[in-house]
């Protein structure tokens, strides 16, 4: 018995980790059983990282340990090393590093969760890592690494369904709808639909193996939910479709509740909003919804709390926000005969009015901003990554407070 882990086989254009093991898992020799696989999201940030920045692992039970070695290093070379170097055509500006496959094997899991949280937090490189039973490849060890490791302490689950390989080429993808709409519906679902547009979010846009990914809080729904879909009369053929416990919606990218106190607010192109305070930059993108409009209307002084993932030293991206304390806006009083906005008459001499004439020693005002305290917000559905965790999935829907499930 032992546990594989494998990553980095795929480019931003094409290929599937997923669809990598799965494969590996339909070739495996007799007498060798294998666990629920494990689909592990990685640091987001990761220079190397692809289109979902996923590794996988499985946990494997045979009597013969070599013989199942001596299968893995075969495949390795005629299969998954053929793969390195692979570069695809990117959407985005974003800087591409070839594709440089890893996979790793340990007779036993390693008591090394600080490793996983490593990986899912910061930048790591591969001397950090466990040292495996037998490893091959370069790079994508690290993630292999991180996926057999993984504690598992907080678990959803994705069924995947994969397409027939003369469609990978094709952006377009048909899944059926109606069947789609009940299984967005089922509560034990999540992120099936983007409930603003109604657009599905359970495929990719991009070309790779993958027809959709149902997420769902328990592995009999994910997998029923993947059964119906591919059944369905308007759903394109399938080649198969295997269930993953997952670390997507686990929040364990964050690290504590941060709060600080609002120096200044800067809106920069499109909307993204920057929030300068004593810890650093925070920014609220301005495809993050209510966490942009939060930003916007902040003031200096006023408290913030904040969770969010430190893209660079001293820059935080903000993936959940609430206002702790709004600083009053302060303005001069105004007349109640003429109504008219009181003029200062230097200082400490208090204000009077332009038209009658008529003083008040109070210089200033403090009128209460009509803003929510203490409630948190986060981006819509379609905004999140795949680690975040819904703040309704939290009691009270505040992130420093144990989950609802």
């Amino acid at each position: 018995m032992g546990w594989l882990g494998l990553d980095d086989t795929d480019t931003v254009s094409d290929g599937c980790t997923t669809y990598t093991l799965h494969c590996l898992l339909e070739s495996l020799p007799d007498g060798v059983e294998a666990s629920i696989p494990s689909l592990v999201r990685l640091w987001p940030f990761a220079q190397q990282r692809t289109r979902g920045n996923a590794a996988v692992a499985v946990e494997l039970t045979t009597n013969d340990e070599q013989a199942l070695l001596a299968f893995l290093d075969t495949y390795w070379n005629e299969h998954l090393q053929p793969l390195k170097g692979g570069m695809g055509v990117s959407v985005h500006d974003r800087e591409q590093s070839p594709t440089d496959p890893g996979m790793v094997w340990f007779d036993e899991k390693p008591d090394e969760a600080s490793f996983y949280f490593d990986t899912v937090q910061r930048h790591v490189s591969l001397d950090e890592a466990p040292r495996p039973t037998q490893s091959w490849g370069g790079q994508g060890r690290i993630g292999a690494v991180a996926a057999v490791v993984w504690p598992m302490h907080s678990i959803t689950w994705e069924a995947i369904a994969w397409r027939e390989e003369t469609r990978w080429s094709s952006k377009a993808r048909s899944v059926c709808e109606h069947t789609l709409t009940e299984v967005a519906m089922n509560d034990e679902t999540f992120m099936s639909r983007d409930p603003r547009t109604e657009r599905s979010l359970i495929s990719p846009r991009g070309t790779c193996p993958v027809l959709f990914g149902v997420r769902a809080k328990t592995q009999a729904v994910a997998s029923s939910a993947a059964h119906a879909l591919s059944a369905a009369t308007r759903t394109e053929p399938t080649i198969g479709m295997r269930v993953f416990a997952t670390n997507q919606a686990s929040d364990d990218h964050l690290q504590e509740v941060l709060e600080s106190t609002v120096q200044s607010v800067e809106v920069l192109h499109r909307g993204t909003t920057k929030i300068r305070t004593e810890h650093g930059e925070w920014l609220a993108f301005a495809q993050s919804g209510n966490i942009k409009l939060l930003a916007q209307a902040l003031k200096a002084g006023d408290r913030i709390a904040a969770c969010g993932l430190e893209a660079k030293p001293g820059v935080i991206h903000i993936e959940k926000l609430s206002l702790c304390h709004a600083v009053p806006i302060r303005s001069r009083p105004t007349c109640r005969e003429c109504q008219r906005t009181m003029k200062s008459m230097g200082t400490g001499q208090g204000v009077r009015c332009p038209t009658c004439k008529k003083r008040n020693p109070d210089a200033w005002i403090e009128v209460d901003r009509e803003l929510e305290t203490n409630a948190w917000v986060e981006p819509p559905v379609d905004a999140r990554r795949h680690l975040a965790r819904p703040l309704a999935w939290y009691a009270d829907r505040n992130p420093a407070n144990p989950g609802n499930g």
